[in-house]
């Protein structure tokens, strides 16, 4: 496995990291293991139809999608 040396992180980020790894029972370097590993590991949301739905543009009134009356047509006894 390689290894990654990150340069010039911000004591309060280095703090945060070492703060949140405790929370967590594990070693700050554990933990910075696994926010890349969150951060970049491809994961597929399944979405629900409720969910696509929310995110269709809003467009027109619902005037707009009226359909015209059907009078039906006549007919011959």
């Amino acid at each position: 496995m390689g290894q990654l040396i990150v340069r010039k992180v911000e004591d309060e980020l280095i703090q945060a990291l070492k703060m949140r790894a405790a929370q967590k029972r594990r070693s700050a370097e554990a933990e910075h293991r696994e926010i890349l590993r969150e951060a970049l590991t491809t994961r597929r949301k399944r979405r629900t139809l409720k969910d696509l739905l929310l995110d269709m543009p809003s467009v027109g009134d619902d005037a707009d999608f009226e359909r015209p009356k059907d009078l039906g047509r006549k007919t011959r006894l």
